[in-house]
């Protein structure tokens, strides 16, 4: 059955005390763990790119173990990481000093059909932001829809369909200083993917949700549009297109009403790709200054707000997701695959 609202019936803050448990939301597996992948940071521009990352910064791993990890964002109120585990169907919880937690359970999909627990299936959820209230907005890949938890735990549907068809599996978000909300919407959460029979949109499109609730359209011209982030004065929106045969990055320009002008190619990761280097583009977040770190091809790469490449955090592995935290937004937190990551820097993420 699909409905277009339902709540928790614990408070939210029950699920934060929710332990990590064994036998029952698994890691990867129980095989013994991948040894670390070897990790390194490629200075391009050097005179930049030391203005932003220390010469002596390092990747450090924080939790390791999972099978796909996506979705990392920082609470600033609580001071603390989210990230999603999508084959899981989990939200995961990381505190300094702490063990990891079970933030959400079912965090994006709620069928009757067991899905999940093996690479390739993702029904839980993908993107994740905090809004300025410190409620958590989700991408809900297995039902199909962007939700946010409230104060009292009660979830709000906010996004289900386009003119009364199913979206395909919302992947990623970015709220806008006025309260709208864009979101990206390819088909991966879908066991079958583009020839899943329950698809509905023939497209996979960019959209944009305004405050009264009306889904906009924005573009259908990006074959697996991922990735979203906007500009930190909001002028410009990027989309990560994770397509073998595009792996590109998009900026469009931002109309005063919230639509999009044309858009450009920001940036192209094809040679990366054709070198074998792990990853299509996928999660972004911008600095304060309007620098670009996008994970791709080869880790995460930093983009000067022009398109040049100033450096490379290689992580040695696929890598989804990155986001800005800590007590004062310093740190680069990243979703490498089965590990979470961090990387201590000299500037801060937008809204710091």
């Amino acid at each position: 059955m699909y409905w277009t609202r339902w709540t928790f019936t614990l408070p939210l803050m029950a699920l934060l005390a929710v332990p990590f448990a064994e036998g029952d939301d698994k890691k990867a597996d129980d095989k013994k763990p991948e040894p670390t992948p070897p990790r390194k940071i490629v200075r391009l521009n050097k005179k930049a790119f030391n203005k932003l990352v220390p010469k002596k910064a390092a990747v450090e791993t924080i939790a390791r173990g999972y099978i796909w990890t996506e979705g990392v964002a920082w609470n600033r109120q609580g001071n603390f990481l989210v990230w999603s585990d999508i084959p899981h169907n989990v939200v995961h919880k990381w505190e300094e000093g702490k063990d990891v937690t079970v933030f959400v359970k079912s965090s994006g999909y709620t069928g009757k059909t067991p899905r999940g627990g093996k690479p390739g299936d993702e029904p839980g959820s993908n993107g994740l932001r905090f809004d300025i209230d410190g409620r958590l907005t989700l991408c809900e890949h297995g039902d199909r829809r962007v939700t946010r938890i409230e104060k009292d735990g009660k979830k709000t549907v906010l996004a289900d369909n386009y003119m009364g068809k199913k979206f395909n599996s919302p992947n990623d978000l970015v709220y806008h200083s006025n309260g709208d909300l864009y979101f990206t919407d390819p088909p991966y959460g879908l066991p079958k993917h583009y020839d899943d029979p329950a698809r509905e949109l023939d497209f996979c499109g960019v959209y944009l949700r305004k405050k009264d609730g009306k889904i906009i359209l924005l573009t259908k011209e990006m074959s697996r549009p991922n990735g979203i982030e906007l500009s930190p004065d909001e002028k410009t929106l990027y989309v990560a297109n994770s397509d073998p045969a595009s792996p590109i990055w998009k900026s469009f320009p931002v109309k005063d009403d919230g639509t999009l002008g044309e858009g450009r190619i920001f940036a192209d990761g094809t040679k990366w790709f054709k070198d074998k280097r792990p990853g299509l583009p996928d999660g972004m977040k911008v600095d304060v200054d309007g620098n670009l770190w996008a994970t791709g091809p080869g880790g995460v790469w930093v983009f000067s707000p022009s398109g040049e490449v100033l450096g490379n955090i290689d992580t040695g592995t696929n890598t989804a997701n990155v986001c800005f935290g800590g007590p004062d937004g310093s740190t680069l937190y990243i979703a490498a695959n089965h590990d979470i990551c961090r990387v201590r820097t000299l500037t801060k993420g937008k809204g710091f």
